[in-house]
């Protein structure tokens, strides 16, 4: 493997599903497999949905915005966050860094917000390890061949790289196990509506829902509370 990870296990506490929380959806696939394409639909698609913006060593590629796609540093900026110990992960990824800042996410997570994480399969290993009610979610291409055009078509890698990055697909797509749910990105559209509709549907389970279903049975409790006994129930018990 060229790639290696680097995380806060020894600090870090799990966490189980519970209501209030915000819920981090951690999407992963290998280079190619079209994760950021279905992200950026995802969230046109999904209202109250934010993105994890993570921090890398390498160069833009073309049409890249730095803090919208990524925050672009310098090595040094990024041993310095290593050292800092800002981040959730990092990792050696293609012969890049790239890394997960832990504040920003605990701190959108706490405040109740659903934030989608974008990253390597060896990040997405170390975060769900230390978040344990992420939603994991792999992008698997249709096929070798069309992974190859994909990253041969974008024509933002040098040889030597393009070369490293399909050498690598063959062993992270092996790790589709690991996950929740598997998407095949074989259309874009129809990929992009299956993740929208995994989010809504984990929005919807019944550990994230507790505060909501609480709050509505309070309403019954309170119309019970209120309520006046029946005629012949009020006068038995005053004739009682």
């Amino acid at each position: 493997m060229s790639s290696r990870v680097n995380d806060r296990e020894q600090s870090a506490t799990a966490r189980e599903v519970s209501a209030g929380r915000g819920m981090l959806v951690v999407v992963s696939s290998p280079s190619g497999g079209g994760k950021g394409t279905l992200i950026r639909r995802a969230l046109k698609i999904v209202p109250n949905l934010g993105y994890s913006v993570s921090f890398t060593t390498r160069t833009p590629r073309e049409g890249e915005i730095n803090g919208r796609d990524y925050y672009f540093v310098s090595l040094d900026e990024f041993n310095q966050m290593i050292a800092s110990d800002n981040f959730l992960e990092w990792a050696v990824v293609h012969g890049n860094l790239y890394g997960t800042s832990h504040v920003a996410i605990e701190r959108e997570l706490n405040e109740g917000h659903d934030i989608i994480l974008e990253i390597d399969v060896q990040g997405a290993t170390s975060v769900r390890r230390l978040v344990s009610d992420a939603v994991s979610i792999f992008i698997l291409p249709p096929s070798f061949e069309i992974l190859r055009d994909r990253l041969t078509g974008r024509g933002s890698e040098r040889p030597d790289d393009l070369a490293l990055r399909l050498r690598n697909s063959r062993s992270e797509v092996e790790q589709y196990r690991e996950f929740q749910y598997l998407i095949i990105n074989d259309d874009a559209e129809r990929a992009a509506a299956l993740l929208a509709s995994i989010i809504y549907a984990e929005r919807a389970r019944r550990e994230r829902q507790e505060e909501v279903a609480r709050s509505v049975l309070a309403t019954f409790k309170q119309e019970a509370d209120g309520e006046e006994a029946p005629p012949g129930q009020r006068d038995s018990t005053v004739n009682g």
